[in-house]
């Protein structure tokens, strides 16, 4: 009896406990998850597995594309007749106008050539396609079908036809994320065009944008426009970006709390701009900072003496 074996056969055999894998399998995430936020070591195996996905993801949107398409066609279709007559006169109107713009803008190359001051940077760019929104709920986030293949890179601002959108912050090999300027880690130096006050506006997360770190008493009123100032260097300066819905004025906070809705279709699906980052402004020389330091000591000095002769 000393020679049977009463042990369970292999198919019965139990591993470790449930609750010790669930806790060695939490630890090896938590693990993962602080390595990654800290030294960005899984972004390759991030882009090579968006690599492999992102045609699994097309393939699966391509029957609800092909029902929008066509429902779209058949819309456009309807519509493009009356547009076109709509456009003719449109064009017949600003005909004029058109006619005087090439003459206006030479004159206006030699004003400022006159004027010494620095000519506009120049709007280039590329049409990219919005794709799908991203997956977290909490932020403003949409993906477009243009990538490292199309030399996107992060920190390029995007616009519509109407305004500002947002900035690229991730770029894959053939797609890129951008996150909206009312999403609530988003902030946007800008301008309000009826005073010319600058500050910074910022999304809520909600599809709404908040003036901030305006005094109650400021100049500022609702409807107002507000533009991109250019401060930031990321953003060229007059590009729309809000207006003012609503003014709170309340005498206990220093601050007013200004509400905004964007200007652009941030939260519709449809073809946006990526615009080309902006080029970093000459240095000015050191030549000539030390001729302007000079000629303000010595008018300077003329006014001093100026003085004195009058007061003798």
């Amino acid at each position: 009896m000393a020679g049977i074996n009463h042990a369970p056969p292999p198919f019965f055999k139990q591993g470790p406990a449930p609750l010790a894998l669930l806790i060695f399998y939490i630890a090896i995430s938590l693990a993962i998850f602080v390595v990654d936020l800290r030294f960005r070591s899984l972004e390759l195996l991030r882009q090579s597995i968006t690599l492999i996905i992102d045609p699994v993801q097309r393939i699966a949107q391509t029957p609800g594309s092909l029902v929008d398409y066509a429902a779209s066609y058949l819309q456009g279709l309807h519509n493009l007749q009356q547009e076109n007559s709509e456009l003719k006169h449109a064009q017949l109107n600003t005909a004029p106008n058109l006619q005087r713009l090439a003459q206006l803008e030479v004159e206006n190359d030699r004003l400022r050539k006159l004027l010494s001051v620095n000519e506009r940077e120049n709007v280039n760019g590329q049409v990219a396609q919005i794709l799908y929104t991203a997956r977290d709920p909490f932020s403003r986030k949409v993906i477009i079908d243009k990538g490292q293949q199309s030399k996107i890179v992060t920190g390029q601002p995007a616009i519509d036809e109407t305004g500002v959108v947002g900035q690229v912050t991730r770029v894959f090999p053939f797609s890129a994320e951008i996150t909206l300027i009312t999403d609530k880690d988003q902030a946007v130096p800008i301008q309000v065009v009826r005073s010319g006050q600058r500050s910074v506006v910022f999304g809520l997360g909600n599809g709404q944008l908040e003036l901030r770190y305006m005094p109650a008493n400021a100049d500022i009123q609702e409807g107002d426009l507000l533009v991109t100032s250019g401060l930031d260097g990321v953003y060229l300066p007059g590009f729309p970006v809000a207006k003012v819905v609503n003014i709170d004025r309340d005498s206990t906070y220093s601050f007013a709390r200004i509400l905004c809705v964007p200007v652009a279709g941030v939260e519709n699906f449809g073809e946006i701009m990526v615009l080309d980052s902006r080029q970093p402004l000459p240095e000015r020389p050191p030549e000539s900072i030390g001729r302007s330091t000079e000629s303000s000591e010595r008018n300077r000095l003329r006014g001093k003496k100026k003085q004195a002769v009058k007061g003798n």
